[in-house]
Order: structure tokens, then C-alpha cells, then sequence
């Protein structure tokens, strides 16, 4: 390692902190060719560090380790030139990365004075040979405004480079160990657990919900006739027949009918009107007499629905029992037509 120090031909500018490197300039020795520059003073300053990347009681090798500076308070626009370090090819102490420089803090000044900021610098190293080494002296250039390049001098730092220690009277060679299976915690496993409780969960409810459907798909719907009479039961007593209550016991009974018609005739009875309910059932198995009883009584129901009428005690206690009749006449003939149809396929 060459303990000789030579300033860097590029000379960074401390800025604001939106930014750490400032353009750059250049700048030779006094002597040279380009720019002579007067060197001012030698200042001894402090604010050197060494400082680990690994968070280790030693310094093994090839840990790498920041060795730089600090500054505090330096005026918005100051100039620096900073060392360069050339690796030995010997071994020693190696760079891995060159010069970083960071503005850590800024401060803004008063009115009419320049912003000040404290700036951190450094590069990365590390050693790959056991030893002691005594690390050079960090000297930055520091052009004034006056022109004049002062050097600013901090103190050196030791770098004391350690190895495992391996002890010799016991030691036993072994071979190369498998890859360590840490434990598993719970904290690790829960969201698994969570996922998969959530997947049985959605699949429950999936399934639920199918067997729900089957099961209203399956279900075993009542007899129309049977639905029909449950309804018009409802309506038994004289309780509705008063006048301002007759409109809901006509609508009761007729809209029962109705969804019994649609149901046994296939007729949209509760879409159309009374006309055309009657219209569609001419030709069917209802009795003549009967079909002609019952559009009497929807009839009425819709002069008792909408045209206020009051229909007498002895029309309202007539109606239901026509209406059951009405059902259960229906219904018996089409169970008497299907025992014709079975016995003539038997047959």
C-alpha cells in the first residue's frame, strides 16, 4: 500500500441538498500545466471515522469498513479536492469504492449569508491479508474564495484485520455442512394456515350453496288444487263481508282462482281480464253450469274491486263454496282422465 497521498484532478462542489457532487473542475499541481493555484495552510481538523459495515465485535477479513471524514458548517459553494488511493498489488488494504460524498445536514443562514452544510465523505475498504495496517492520512483540498488551496489534515486511523481463530491441538477436519433448516415459527406459518382456512371456508359455501339449489330444483311442488284450496280456506267466516272489507275477500278468492286456472289450463289468468279468462276456458272439461256460476262471481268481484259495489250477505256467503266446488270439480276430472289414460295403455 502506498502511504503517499496525491489530490484528485477532479474538484467536487459541496451544493444544496438536492444534491451531494457538485459539477467539477479541473485542477493541476502548482507547476504544471492548467490552472496554478497557491497552496495557503496546513489545518489539522478531526472528524475522521472507520467505521464497519458488518455489525461485528473485530474486523475479520474481507469485511469492508468506510474510512472518510466529516466537515460541519461548510459555506454553499466551497470546493474540495480529495485524495486518491491507488491499491497495492501486494495485497493490504484494498478499495472497493472510491470517494462518496454526502451532505448529512443543511442549514440555512441568515439573510445575505450562505447556506452552511455539514458534509460527510468516504470510501469503502477492505483487506483480505491478517494484520495490522496503519491507514494514511486523509488530506482534502480546500479552495477559498480568496483563491488560495488549503489543506485540511485529519489524523490517521489503525486497522487491526483478524481471522477465525482455529485451534490446532483438538482440531478435526470435517466435511462441509449441510445448508441450516431453521425452525419454523408461527408467525411464519399463520398466513399459510389463514389461506388455506379461507380456501375450505369458500369451498363449504360453494357447496352449500349447491345443495341448496338441488334442493329447490327437487323439491316436490304441491298439487295446484291442493295450493288452491289452502288459500281460499283462509277466507272462511264471515269476517270480510262487511262493505269496506268485501274488496279483499273478492280479491282473495279471485286471485286464488286465478293462479289455479293458470296452473290446470295454462291460461295467463292473472294477466288478463275476466273477459278473457272465459274466453280462453270455453272448451275445456268445466262444466257448463259451472264455468257460468264462476264468471258470475268474478264479475262481481270486479264491480265489488272497482266500481264500489256492496254485494249482499247472501252473495258473499255463496262465493267461497262455489269457488271449492269450482276446484275440486276441475281437479276430479283430470284425475278421472288420467285413470282413463293408464287403464288404456295397460290395455
Amino acid at each position: 500500500m502506498r502511504n503517499a497521498l496525491t489530490y484528485l484532478m477532479l474538484v467536487f462542489s459541496v451544493v444544496r441538498m438536492s444534491a451531494q457532487v457538485a459539477d467539477t473542475v479541473s485542477v493541476s499541481e502548482p507547476g504544471t500545466d492548467g490552472l496554478e493555484i497557491p497552496k495557503g495552510k496546513v489545518v489539522p481538523m478531526t472528524g475522521a471515522f472507520l467505521e464497519p459495515l458488518q455489525e461485528r465485535d473485530s474486523v475479520l477479513i474481507a469485511d469492508q469498513l468506510v474510512y472518510g471524514f466529516e466537515l460541519k458548517q461548510v459555506k454553499e459553494g466551497t470546493q474540495l479536492a480529495l485524495p486518491q488511493w491507488e491499491n497495492d498489488e501486494r495485497g493490504g488494504v484494498q478499495v472497493v469504492r472510491h470517494w462518496q460524498v454526502d451532505t448529512v445536514k443543511v442549514s440555512k443562514g441568515r439573510k445575505g449569508e450562505p447556506t452552511l452544510m455539514d458534509i460527510r465523505g468516504g470510501m469503502v475498504i477492505t483487506s483480505f491479508d491478517e494484520g495490522v495496517y496503519d491507514l494514511p492520512q486523509i488530506m482534502v483540498g480546500r479552495l477559498n474564495d480568496d483563491g488560495v488551496l488549503d489543506t485540511l489534515v485529519f489524523d490517521p486511523m489503525r486497522l487491526e484485520v483478524e481471522t477465525m481463530p482455529v485451534d490446532t491441538a483438538t482440531f478435526v477436519p470435517h466435511d462441509i455442512k449441510a445448508q441450516i433448516r431453521y425452525p419454523l415459527t408461527f408467525k411464519e406459518v399463520l398466513p399459510y394456515v389463514g389461506g388455506v382456512l379461507l380456501l375450505v371456508l369458500l369451498i363449504f359455501l360453494i357447496m352449500r350453496m349447491v345443495k341448496h339449489k338441488e334442493e329447490v330444483a327437487y323439491k316436490k311442488k304441491d298439487p295446484a288444487h291442493i295450493v288452491a284450496l289452502r288459500k281460499l280456506d283462509r277466507y272462511r267466516g264471515n269476517s270480510l263481508w262487511a262493505p269496506e272489507k268485501q274488496k279483499q275477500f273478492y280479491s282473495g278468492v279471485t286471485d286464488a282462482l286465478r293462479e289455479y286456472i293458470s296452473e290446470r289450463y295454462g291460461v295467463s289468468a292473472m294477466e288478463m281480464t275476466t273477459a278473457e279468462i272465459f274466453r280462453d276456458l270455453k272448451g275445456t272439461d268445466v262444466p257448463a253450469d259451472l264455468l257460468k256460476e264462476i264468471h258470475e262471481l268474478f264479475e262481481r268481484a270486479d264491480f265489488v274491486k272497482f266500481a264500489k259495489f256492496v254485494a249482499s250477505d247472501e252473495d258473499n256467503a255463496a262465493t267461497l263454496p262455489l269457488a271449492v266446488r269450482f276446484v275440486t270439480s276441475t281437479y276430479q276430472t283430470e284425475i278421472e282422465a288420467e285413470e282413463v289414460s293408464d287403464k288404456g295403455g295397460k290395455e
